[in-house]
């Protein structure tokens, strides 16, 4: 066992199995979905950082949200694109841990960042004359730093737990890129520990953090209530609207994905999902957030008249 252990020096991405045409035609409509998401994540980070009417604790967390979002999408989607134009591309042990590590790390720590926005938009409207206050620069930083320290560290302690076991083939991941749950098919060893890891880290990034944004929702629901205008209340719906549909977007296809049942083939619907995760969702975010945002519409029509490049 042991000479075959260290034969496994790359595995094979299977990806999408679909007919030539298909495939081609995917990777012209995911690249595009691709470069509107840089673009759109982009703009966004430009427009924060060049406008300072958006340098807000709000704007600072979103600024952080679309960093995330590129990091996740370059992560992922580019292997996916090459073994669109070209089937079971090889990848190497080294770079399957890295993307496995990497993709841990942008996904959890957009799961803090996310709880980390809900109490922004808790303290605004439930506590909106110590805002300023409560939520100050050294706050906000402490608060997005610890999202990322807590995102590294629990991804470490998933590659640190993946890194030791022996792969003696089969070498052909059923994924479109090293997916943890689909590399560690691959291991011939126990993986019991590692499989309650993944159990672990789905409660703790995933239930826990969701739980602590429906308990902030649950309170700022109860303060917008007691607004007596019809403006006011709209006014603070307006404001979390955006957060709303982002948080639902991720949690949604992350709870299912890793914490909630599965009925025919769980691999495929995984992969489809991921798919969604990792390409529709850092695409979709900027279009949320500036759809119906005001300040976001101003800053951009701000800096077209003047014709300042993003």
């Amino acid at each position: 066992m042991g000479g075959n252990q260290t034969s496994v020096t790359e595995f094979l991405l299977v990806g999408f199995p679909l007919s030539p045409r298909m495939q081609v035609l995917l990777f012209g409509l995911f690249s595009v979905f691709y470069a509107l998401t840089l673009l759109g994540n982009g703009v966004i980070l430009g427009l924060i950082s060049l406008d300072s009417r958006l340098h807000t604790p709000m704007y600072f967390f979103l600024s952080q949200l679309a960093t995330v979002d590129i990091s996740y999408a370059c992560n992922t989607v580019p292997q996916m694109l090459i073994n669109l134009l070209s089937p079971a591309q090889p990848i190497s042990f080294a770079g399957c841990m890295t993307q496995t590590f990497l993709f841990l790390t942008f996904a959890l720590t957009e799961c803090f960042l996310l709880v980390m926005m809900s109490y922004d938009r808790h303290v605004a409207i439930c506590l909106p004359l110590r805002y300023s206050t409560i939520m100050s620069w050294r706050v906000c930083i402490s608060l997005a730093g610890a999202s990322w320290i807590l995102g590294v560290l629990l991804a470490v302690v998933g590659i640190v737990l993946l890194l030791p076991l022996p792969f003696c083939g089969p070498q052909k991941v059923n994924h479109f890129f090293c997916e943890i749950l689909a590399v560690l098919k691959l291991a011939c060893a126990d993986t019991h520990l590692n499989e309650l890891m993944a159990v672990a880290a789905g409660v703790l990034g995933l239930v826990g953090p969701l739980s602590v944004i429906v308990v902030s929702y649950g309170h700022i629901l109860r303060a917008v209530l007691r607004i007596q205008s019809m403006e006011g209340r709209r006014k603070a719906f307006s404001t979390c609207s955006s957060h709303l549909c982002v948080v639902g977007l991720f949690y949604g296809t992350a709870i299912i994905i890793y914490v909630g049942p599965h009925h025919g083939d769980p691999q495929e619907q995984k992969k489809y999902l991921l798919l969604f995760h990792s390409l529709f969702n850092p695409m979709l975010n900027p279009l949320i957030y500036s759809l119906r945002n005001r300040e976001v519409h101003t800053a951009l029509r701000r800096r077209l008249e003047k014709g300042t490049p993003l």
